[in-house]
């Protein structure tokens, strides 16, 4: 799995930002988008495209998209 990979299904949660905002330093709580339905998409998506349960604490311990793509990553094994 690739960053820019999960940058992109990340971004493809968000229907009003703009894609050139995301990147690994991105503090997503900060969006203005940023929500709790936002949240559980991101949940969906990381079941869907990466097979794994990715619960709110996970993304309460994230800051960034590098910090919730490393969860994930571990997660993933």
């Amino acid at each position: 799995m690739k960053i820019e990979e999960f940058i992109e299904n990340f971004a493809n949660q968000f229907d009003e930002t703009d894609t050139s905002v995301f990147n690994a330093s991105t503090e997503f709580k900060a969006l203005d988008e940023w929500s709790s339905l936002t949240a559980l998409s991101l949940i969906a998506m990381a079941d869907e495209a990466y097979n794994i349960v990715l619960n709110g604490e996970d993304i309460r311990n994230a800051n960034t998209i590098g910090e919730l793509f490393d969860i994930v990553k571990n997660k993933i094994g």
